[in-house]
């Protein structure tokens, strides 16, 4: 299927915000696979573009802002009555003709504001003029701003801001504004739709964390968990992976558990990864859930930047460490949002635990001039799901926990795609 995108931006700036919703609309049409085309203003400056703007796969249109080669400077006519300048019809006229041979084998397009905005009344009537010719495509126009009231009095071609144009669906970011986008353009709200505007959690990460995140579960996951650490014994790495599995069994949610990984002397590495696996998977999990970056292309540790920003997606952190001399790590996974799980009996993790109010277990320790062994009553699969379902309480009555986790499962791209844009092309 081809799919324009008739935004007539003069330029692309990602501070404009409109330039971000079409940005990751053009992710998605070309993930699934789509032709897609770009139609701006002749004007736009090729050096503008940026990530996927540069991508190959996108047929840029440059539509005509010309007349008799002079510039066509766009007027604001907000106002539901009154007169256009003289050249009005002849500028929409020759806009109209770019339109039909741009969009000629097109089957749907996407309009960005051409029906709202007051300076886009040019456009307006020349897609209008259009449409007349091209009766094989469906369009969505999408409303970016609050729905204006809609005027006792109007005439053409100011009405065109108020009326709806045939095989068109209306498109509003939030199901609340709806009936004010139908009384807008004197349509049923029968033919008005939600979609809302996306979250990219893996828009501004590194290319190291979208590659990881393409062959892991870093959006949908209900519990994601990032562990990086030397991998010894020490570090306690199947303690994490067994309430992991805790928490999946209890909670019945899905669980990523990322272990950011680097060898250690004190034990071959595949073989502690298969004690790992095997105590994870014993406790609840599926050996899927388990990602060892050292088995991703990164042997000898994950990136530091990219371990930051592991944690601005996960929303959980455990670490019931052996021995810590402070806990960096602790720190930087609080500072991102994450429900922090530190082993008590530790005495660095308790005073900083303690600091930052984090949930208590305990697990052996080496404490100042001896080390502690817990006896877990009546056994430690007991203990464990007893705080797994101490833990999955807390966080989900967490309102910023909620919230870092929804936004990166219910707003992000992939769900809006799926549930709500796909949709719409498939009417």
């Amino acid at each position: 299927m081809k799919v324009s995108i008739l935004t007539m931006f003069n330029g692309i700036s990602p501070t404009y915000s409109l330039v971000n919703v079409v940005e990751e609309q053009l992710t998605m049409l070309l993930k699934a696979g789509h032709l897609v085309q770009l139609l701006v203003s002749e004007d736009c400056p090729d050096d503008d573009r940026y990530g996927v703007f540069l991508d190959s796969r996108i047929d840029w249109v440059k539509i005509t802002n010309r007349l008799h080669g002079q510039i066509i400077h766009w007027k604001d006519y907000s106002q539901p009555l009154g007169t256009t300048h003289e050249t009005f019809y002849e500028e929409a006229d020759a806009i109209a003709q770019d339109y039909i041979r741009a969009l000629a084998d097109t089957q749907i397009c996407f309009m960005h504001d051409i029906h709202y905005q007051g300076w886009h009344l040019v456009h307006n009537v020349a897609i209008r003029q259009a449409q007349e010719q091209l009766p094989h495509i469906k369009f969505l126009a999408f409303t970016h701003s609050v729905p204006v009231n809609r005027p006792l009095q109007t005439n053409w071609p100011f009405s065109a801001r108020y009326s709806p144009m045939p095989r068109t669906l209306y498109i509003y970011p939030t199901q609340s504004g709806l009936p004010a986008l139908a009384r807008q353009y004197a349509v049923s709200e029968g033919r008005c739709r939600a979609v809302n505007n996306s979250l990219n959690g893996l828009m501004y990460v590194s290319e190291e964390v979208k590659a990881l995140a393409s062959c892991t579960d870093l959006i949908f996951s209900d519990f994601v968990i990032v562990y990086p650490g030397r991998l010894t014994p020490g570090k306690k790495f199947e303690k994490v992976a067994m309430l992991a599995g805790a928490i999946k069994k209890q909670s019945e949610k899905s669980v990523q558990l990322l272990f950011c990984d680097f060898p250690s002397m004190d034990i071959p590495s595949d073989s502690y990864k298969q004690l790992i696996v095997r105590e994870g998977v014993r406790l609840g999990l599926a050996s899927s859930d388990i990602v060892f970056t050292s088995d991703h292309g990164y042997p000898q540790g994950f990136p530091r930047q990219g371990v930051l920003e592991l944690f601005q997606l996960s929303n959980l952190f455990i670490c019931p460490s052996f021995s810590e001399s402070f806990g960096l790590t602790v720190l930087e996974a609080a500072s991102r949002g994450n429900f922090i799980v530190l082993n008590e009996a530790v005495p660095a993790l308790e005073e900083l635990g303690k600091q930052l109010h984090s949930y208590f277990m305990r697990w052996d320790a080496r404490n100042f001039g001896f080390n502690s062994q817990e006896n877990y009553h009546p056994s430690e699969e007991k203990y464990l799901e007893d705080h797994a379902n101490k833990i999955i309480t807390i966080m989900r009555a967490s309102p910023s926990l909620y919230a870092k986790t929804t936004a990166r499962q219910r707003y992000s791209p992939q769900w809006i795609w799926k549930h709500q844009l796909e949709p719409l092309l498939e009417e």
